[in-house]
This record gives C-alpha cells, structure tokens and sequence, in this order.
C-alpha cells in the first residue's frame, strides 16, 4: 500500500501560492532533502495548474542533475475536470477523484508525493486520503495570496511527527493524521 504524501511550501503567514518567495532560501540543504523525497515516491499526483505551471518548466531543463532526471520521469496523475489531455509522462484523473486516489494508494510501491496543488490538498484531506503533511515553513511574510486550507475546510487534528532545520531559516514540519482513541 501506498502512502500520499504532501509536501507544501508555505510562508508564515500561510501563503502557499506562487512560492517564487522561497527562491532566497533554497539551498543545498533543501535541494538533499526534496531530493529524497522524490527518489522515495513512485510518482507525482498533483492539481490541473501546479501540472500545467510544472509542465511548462521542468522538461526544458538540463538533465545534468539527479533531481531534474527524476522529475522528468517519474509518473504523474492529475486531477482535473477541465484537460483532456497530458504530457509529461502524465495520466489524467478523471470522475470520482476520492475512488482514484483510493485506488492507487492501494497499489503496492513508494509513496504518492503531492507538490503544491492546494484544491487539491484540500479535498484529500476531507476524504483522509492524506498520510503525510510536510509542511516547508519559509521565514518571509508574502502579505496576500491562496492559504493552504479554504474557508469551510474539514477539521482535522494532527500528530507532529518530527522536523528538519535548514541553515537557511526554512524548517519542515511532518504531521501525520491523529488516529482516534
């Protein structure tokens, strides 16, 4: 079984939109450790615009790097109601969107990592289809934008599981769903 795991950059106000913000705090640090989160999924599930926003980007740059290699392969699944069709070693998620993710997270391998994609994040949450939230906390106030859970979003209760420091500032939170008692 498979888990789902979300990475998400985040400011400390909250905002999780457009993290061209994070740019001053990337560092070798943070590039071992996405890195590792990469090699261990077996792909990619993320929202109709971060694949679009991600498509646009990362098959047009060298590949003289592990990570970028990695990106550029690894399978991807998108939800959307709107594409019909996909590039990037993409297959769309189309109809039930909580029955699809069930289903691949009852296939056998690495972990499901989710990149950015808010609505989405939002609605597996609501259906705990969420295993791990990694929340990559920046040290800048962004001041307006998309937090990462809407207005009316499901209440959840979080266990945290551990965290990582970045000589940058940048910390990673790891909270796992509380089990109830």
């Amino acid at each position: 079984m498979s888990k789902v795991v979300v990475v998400m950059y985040m400011s400390l106000d909250g905002v999780v939109e457009r993290p061209s913000w994070t740019g001053p705090f990337w560092n070798d640090e943070h590039a071992k450790y996405q890195y590792g989160q990469l090699l261990s999924s077996r792909a990619l599930l993320m929202g109709r615009v971060t694949y679009e926003e991600m498509a646009k980007a990362w098959p047009s740059r060298d590949e003289t790097d592990g990570f970028t290699a990695r990106m550029n392969s690894i399978p991807k699944y998108v939800a959307t109601t709107t594409l019909d069709t996909a590039e990037w070693n993409a297959v769309l998620l189309q109809g039930d969107l909580t029955e699809q993710v069930a289903r691949l997270k009852a296939e056998p391998g690495e972990d499901l990592l989710v990149y950015g994609s808010a609505t989405l994040v939002d609605h597996l949450v609501a259906h705990d289809l969420v295993d791990e939230l990694k929340l990559f906390v920046h040290p800048v106030v962004v001041g307006a934008g998309r937090r990462l859970f809407s207005d009316g979003a499901v209440g959840r209760t979080w266990t945290l599981a551990g965290t990582a420091a970045f000589s940058s500032g940048a910390i990673v939170l790891d909270y796992r769903p509380t089990k109830a008692a």
